[in-house]
C-alpha cells in the first residue's frame, strides 16, 4: 500500500484495502484526470452489466444505484464515471462516496516505475458501517478485484493511444 497516499490514514481498520499498479507506456498522458477518465468512463460491456446487476439487487435494500450516486455527485461537483471526484493534486486523484452501508475511496497515483518508466497505481479503501455493508463487500470483492485491474489496464491502454496531455 502506498504510504504516501492521502488515504493512508484510512488504511487502519479498513474492511477492504487493496492496491494495483500497471506500467504506463512511453508517451502516455501524465494527467491523472485523463488517466482516471480513461479507466472509469465508458466501461467495458461486462463491467456495465455487472453494475446493472449490482444496482438492481441493491435497490431492494434501499442502497443508491451507481446512476443515482453519479447524478447526486454531479450536482455537487465533478464526477469520473459515476464516482464523485473528492480531490486532485499533482500526484494523486481521489474519488469516493459515503453511503449508509459503507464508505469507499479510490486513489489514483502516478509514480516513478522501473527503469525510469512510470506506473499508475490504484488504491481502494472501504469501511463498512453495518451488516449490510459487510455482506455487500463479501459478495462484490471478487468482482471488485477483476474490475479494478481491468480499469487500470484500460487506463494504461487508452493513455497509450491518446499520448501526453490528451483528453482521451
Amino acid at each position: 500500500m502506498p504510504s504516501d497516499s492521502i488515504l493512508a490514514p484510512l488504511y487502519r481498520s479498513a474492511d477492504l484495502l487493496d492496491a494495483y499498479a500497471v506500467q504506463l507506456p512511453a508517451g502516455a498522458s501524465d494527467d491523472l484526470e485523463v488517466l482516471a477518465r480513461a479507466g472509469f468512463e465508458r466501461q467495458a460491456w461486462w463491467i456495465r452489466a455487472l453494475t446493472r446487476v449490482r444496482d438492481t439487487i441493491m435497490a431492494t435494500v434501499g442502497v443508491k444505484s451507481s446512476r443515482a450516486v453519479g447524478i447526486a455527485a454531479a450536482a455537487r461537483g465533478p464526477v469520473i464515471g459515476f464516482f464523485p471526484l473528492r480531490s486532485k493534486s499533482a500526484g494523486e486523484l481521489v474519488m469516493g462516496e459515503d453511503d449508509r452501508h459503507l464508505d469507499f475511496r479510490i486513489a489514483i497515483q502516478l509514480r516513478a516505475g522501473a527503469a525510469g518508466g512510470r506506473e499508475l497505481v490504484l488504491v481502494t479503501v472501504v469501511h463498512c458501517h453495518n451488516l449490510l455493508g459487510r455482506t455487500y463487500l463479501a459478495v462484490i470483492t471478487p468482482f471488485h478485484r477483476v474490475i479494478a485491474r481491468a480499469s487500470l489496464e484500460r487506463a494504461a491502454s487508452r493513455a497509450a493511444r491518446t499520448g501526453p496531455g490528451a483528453a482521451g
